[in-house]
């Protein structure tokens, strides 16, 4: 009988090829193990905010196209989608908080499909960072606090009422990607969001059966994964990205690991572990020679796969996360300039364009008007 630990060549070992493979490794198949669903490459498209739908949160034909035309990732990840109208974070964002939307979900789902790639739905709710110009109320998080920070509106703290409609706004949401034919959600707890603000101890001073121990503050994240898994299919895939560390939060490395060990054993299908710069170490240890992804693998053990984002530009990079323990790895600001990175990265000694890129170039990437404005508010990132 084979042993439950060891990393097969199928699916979570990123070593799974011959050392005289003329491709980097990271362009070699990758199963998940509990679906069996295979992908013809170690790449995910990290979700990111691009501003191309509508106002009503139904799908945009921009941000069809420029998830379509990156379907040579093995994963596609839309932008994070608000679970309920009190959770949008920005102008254009894509919601999945009514079935209104589900034609505009179905159309996503389907072209994605059809261009051979797996496509997960991020999903989120804002909480602080819900503005109340777009939901017309007074944000809400798991306590009020004040940040330093611009624009920011004090939240109120969440009534219980709050927290139980919320889980289940993200069950409901979950429900709706999985019959509008989407593969999988990816549960959005990194970057200080709604369920990022529960685990932190600046954001979360409560004093109930949500917050105090980390234990509680954490919670809230095992609470909505729970819920989503009850509302899908068996064969669809529920992940969660996570924040290694946001200091202003009181998110801490130990706080975030111990998080990931029990959603390890509350059954979650990958991590996504989101990090600006993957190639430095913790800030909690910065003269540890191991990076974040490492430290993420120890934590929680060889079978749950894990993704890696934060910094990847070349298949050198790539592969180095490999190395570090991750199983695939994201790809954002790389991907914004290169739809076809996957496809480019097989040709040896091939090197991505970094920025500033003409606002042409990104039209030429699938890029829309709106995502191009938005690119533009990133220093050096759209020339002048």
């Amino acid at each position: 009988m084979p042993d439950p630990h060891d990393r097969d060549s199928t699916h979570c070992d990123p070593h799974a090829h011959s050392p005289h493979t003329p491709h980097p490794r990271v362009l070699t198949p990758f199963r998940f193990p509990r679906t069996g669903r295979t992908l013809p490459n170690r790449l995910a498209l990290a979700a990111m905010t691009n501003m191309q739908s509508h106002a009503d949160g139904s799908l945009g034909d921009d941000e069809l196209a420029w998830l379509v035309a990156r379907s040579s990732f093995g994963i596609v990840t839309t932008c994070a989608a608000h679970v309920a109208q009190d959770g949008q974070g920005w102008d254009g964002e894509l919601g999945v908080f009514d079935d209104a939307l589900l034609p505009g979900l179905r159309r996503l789902a389907s072209a994605l499909d059809a261009a051979g790639t797996l496509a997960l739905v991020q999903i989120f709710h804002g909480g602080v960072r819900a503005p109340s110009r777009l939901t017309g109320q007074q944000p809400w998080s798991a306590s009020a606090f004040e940040l330093d920070a611009p624009k920011f509106e004090v939240p109120r703290a969440a009534t219980l009422e709050d927290i139980e409609r919320t889980i289940a706004a993200f069950a409901s949401a979950a429900r709706r990607c999985a019959e509008a034919g989407f593969a999988g959600v990816e549960l959005h707890g990194a970057h200080g969001y709604l369920i990022t603000q529960f685990l932190g101890t600046v954001t979360n001073t409560r004093t109930d059966e949500w917050g105090g121990t980390l234990e509680k503050r954490a919670r809230f994240a095992r609470e909505v994964l729970a819920a989503v898994k009850a509302a899908v299919p068996d064969d669809f895939l529920v992940g969660m990205r996570l924040s290694p560390e946001v200091p202003d939060q009181g998110v801490v490395l130990d706080d975030a690991l111990q998080l990931a060990r029990w959603l390890t054993d509350d059954g979650v299908d990958f991590l996504h572990v989101s990090n600006w710069d993957s190639f430095k170490p913790p800030a909690a240890h910065p003269d540890s020679d191991r990076m974040l992804t490492a430290w993420f693998r120890e934590a929680v053990g060889p079978d749950v796969p894990v993704i890696a984002t934060g910094g990847v530009w070349t298949p050198a990079q790539a592969d180095e996360l490999l190395e570090q323990g991750a199983d695939l790895v994201g790809l954002g600001r790389a991907a914004i300039g290169h739809a076809r990175w996957p496809v480019d990265a097989a040709t040896p000694g091939w090197e991505p364009q970094r920025p500033p890129y003409s606002a042409e170039h990104l039209r030429e990437n699938a890029l829309g008007e709106a995502f191009i404005n938005y690119m533009k508010r990133w220093p050096d990132f759209v020339e002048a």
